[in-house]
Formats: C-alpha cells, sequence, structure tokens
C-alpha cells in the first residue's frame, strides 16, 4: 500500500512527495515517513535527527542552510501548519545544476514535502502565519559543518514571492557567493 507520489523535480536527486491523506469524519491520517516507500526517491540512510520549527510571522526567510562533507545530509521537509515557499540549491561540485535553485509550495492544507539531497542548501520563505514545519535529518548537526548562502545573493536571483520581513543576524552574516566557492563535494 504506497501512501506518497513521488515526483522528480528540474533538480536531480530534488523529489516532491505528494502524501495519501486517508479522511473520514473524525479528520485525517498521513503518513510523514517510511523507509521502504522513500527508498525509491533515494532516502537510503537511517533517520539521525528530527527537528521542529515554528516561525510566528508571514514574509519571514530562513536559510539558506548547509552541512558540508563529511556530515552532508539528505533532508525530508513538511509543513505541518500554515504555507511556506520552500527552496533548494544545488551546490554539488560538478554537479550540471551547479548553483540552481527550485521552490515548491509546502503547506498542512496540501501535505506535499520535499526530499533535499545532500550537497543542496535548503531555506524557506512563509506564506502564513504561524508556520510549523517538520525536518527529518540523515545526519546529525555538527556546528563545524555548517554552512550557509545569503538568502538575497544576487548570483542565486531567486524569486522569492514577498519581501523578507523578518532574518535573523545569523542568516543575514553568511558571506555573498565569489569565484573561490566552488560547492559541496558529497561522500
Amino acid at each position: 500500500m504506497n501512501r506518497f507520489t513521488i515526483n522528480e523535480l528540474p533538480l536531480p536527486d530534488l523529489k516532491l512527495i505528494k502524501r495519501d491523506h486517508r479522511s473520514d469524519s473524525r479528520g485525517f491520517l498521513s503518513r510523514i515517513f517510511c523507509s521502504e516507500e522513500l527508498a525509491v526517491a533515494g532516502w537510503i540512510k537511517p533517520i539521525a535527527q528530527i527537528n521542529q520549527t515554528y516561525t510566528r510571522s508571514r514574509g519571514a526567510v530562513r536559510g539558506l542552510h548547509y552541512q558540508n562533507s563529511p556530515h552532508s545530509e539528505m533532508k525530508l521537509v513538511s509543513c505541518i501548519r500554515g504555507e511556506i515557499w520552500d527552496v533548494a540549491v544545488d551546490l554539488r561540485y560538478n554537479s550540471p545544476t551547479f548553483m540552481q535553485w527550485h521552490a515548491e509550495r509546502l503547506s498542512a492544507s496540501n501535505g506535499h514535502a520535499m526530499i533535499i539531497p545532500e550537497g543542496f542548501a535548503h531555506g524557506f520563505q512563509t506564506l502564513t502565519d504561524d508556520c510549523e514545519l517538520l525536518y527529518l535529518h540523515t545526519e546529525v548537526y555538527v556546528p563545524q559543518a555548517e554552512g550557509g548562502l545569503r538568502f538575497n545573493d544576487a548570483q542565486l536571483s531567486i524569486s522569492w514571492p514577498e519581501i523578507a520581513t523578518e532574518v535573523s543576524e545569523r542568516d543575514l552574516s553568511h558571506p555573498l557567493l565569489d569565484s573561490k566557492f566552488t560547492g559541496i563535494k558529497c561522500l
């Protein structure tokens, strides 16, 4: 019994997961994760960490974050309350889509999630107030391996759907890209 529809996205290995909601008069049941069903989407490692975020205000931007090798991680990102514009940027060394980005609307109502592959940066903008996300990671967070891109870096030219109303000091401190950045080498 397959509870997911897996859609290929324009960047290699980036996937949109559409969940099947089983509904009745009480509400619904939706499977968040199944290792067997998501293996065909490339999820072959165990879950090492699960995080939840809450963002209070519409228009806020979080990210763009990634972890460097050997701590590169795959993420399954789900919006469980509200709606977001979820962005993934391919940072893989020698990738044919290096520095390209793709975004999808994820919401509690559409039940969609994105699998963000190793070697990608990830961020999002809230499209409603009171957004909650659930992240499943294949690696634990390692502060020394963390990297980030500025959400408004001109070299990325990300088309954010709204004016950024709030961005953390940490995310604003990420350096702008230059010719020295050659990408992430994933193991």
